[in-house]
């Protein structure tokens, strides 16, 4: 078998939906199999999921064991040569895959590719690459040093914003939500350190793929979509313990001569960060909610079939509202830009249509997806909130 891919799933079923439709869709001239471990959720999502996706293997934890861990436990089962880890909250181009490993073919010495994902407005996702975090790496990050200066060799080396996204670079770490590796080389290194539950086991990983004679790629030229929100909240505090908390077990294993400089950096760094978020708080624009807005106004592009189950799980879940529907990108005109939601109806609408759509006109509408055959339509206008998710009532 050529490849596997692992997505583990905690409490997001729409959104887990949304990517299994697209990875079958990448999957289709590929021998591969997908392998979803959740991690115990309790709304529902292996019996919503069963469903639908009778050829993908489940495999069910009675905890939520973690990131790490839950790959490793599916790596154990894969068959493929290669073996991709995919996070639930994404969604791939058709042609992501076979380009990766085909990157592999002509890379002998690659030990890891992954790509340059966006989120769910198109906007660059700087996490896609980046360097090891030394102590004043981590310093600039936790700080908020590399944000106020994003293309700073010196204050940005975490995220490496002096590289051009949309190239190909030897970098250092890529991102867990999109990384493919070698089977073989997976199991030398004894997969993932399960000391990290679920930030810095991406980091960890890449650093013994280099450690054992491989380099890590960033290819810029595949993009896919990282929704993020539902993982994650950015500016949250625990966001902020929890990578402080990775970070540390990093630099304890990685960098023990520095540990002390370490702790003292992070702190500071939170300390910075915290005081910067106070001080900022007043300022941040208000979120608004879906029954906040009195009027909607839908353009579905897609599967004609996908667009009227679409069509219909919108009047389920909304009145007063319009809806209008086009096949075509093409068919699109000024004149009908005079709505709020874009929602890509898929099927036999390419994926890779709408992520190059987005990534086009990023932050210019709400975009949302539906797959041909599914009970939900989902996305995220903000990688720092929780995303949209339009589902059966």
């Amino acid at each position: 078998m050529q490849l596997s891919v692992i997505i583990v799933n905690y409490n997001v079923k729409y959104f887990i939906e949304q990517c299994l439709c697209s990875v079958q869709q990448a999957i289709k001239n590929i021998n591969a199999e997908i392998i979803v471990v959740d991690n115990n959720s309790s709304d529902g999502s292996i019996e919503y999921l069963r469903e639908k996706f009778a050829a993908v293997k489940f495999i069910i934890n009675n905890n939520n064991e973690g990131f790490a861990k839950a790959n490793n436990i599916a790596l154990k089962e894969c068959k493929g040569d290669y073996v991709l880890f995919l996070n639930p909250d994404t969604i791939i181009a058709e042609d992501v895959l076979q380009n990766c490993i085909d990157f592999f073919a002509q890379h002998n010495e690659a030990g890891a590719v992954g790509v340059r994902m966006i989120d769910g407005s198109g906007n660059f996702l700087p996490e896609s690459k980046r360097s090891f975090p030394s102590p004043a790496v981590s310093f600039f990050k936790l700080s908020g040093f590399s944000s106020l200066f994003p293309k700073s060799k010196l204050f940005n080396r975490y995220a490496l914003g002096f590289l051009k996204e949309d190239k190909v670079h030897e970098v250092d770490v890529l991102c867990g939500a999109f990384l493919m590796t070698k089977k073989n080389l997976l199991l030398q290194l004894n997969g993932f350190d399960e000391s990290f539950f679920m930030y810095g086991d991406d980091i960890d990983l890449c650093y013994r793929i280099q450690k054992a004679g491989y380099k890590n790629y960033y290819s810029g030229s595949q993009t896919v979509i990282h929704f993020k929100g539902e993982s994650s909240k950015q500016n949250s505090s625990a966001y902020v313990k929890m990578f402080y908390k990775a970070m540390i077990v990093f630099v304890r294993k990685h960098y023990k001569s520095n540990a002390w400089l370490t702790g003292f950096l992070l702190h500071t760094g939170i300390y910075l960060r915290a005081f910067a978020s106070f001080i900022a708080s007043p300022f941040k624009r208000k979120k608004i909610y879906r029954n906040e807005i009195d009027k909607n106004k839908f353009l579905l592009i897609g599967d004609p079939f996908s667009a009227a189950e679409a069509e219909n799980i919108i009047t389920k879940n909304f009145q007063n509202v319009e809806i209008r529907k086009l096949q075509l990108l093409q068919s699109l005109s000024e004149q009908e830009n005079k709505f709020d939601k874009i929602i890509f109806c898929n099927g036999r609408f390419p994926y890779k249509e709408s992520i190059g759509f987005i990534n086009r006109s990023k932050n210019k509408y709400q975009y949302l997806w539906h797959g041909l055959h599914t009970k939900s339509i989902v996305g995220s206008s903000d990688k720092e909130f929780t995303g949209e998710v339009i589902g059966e009532v």
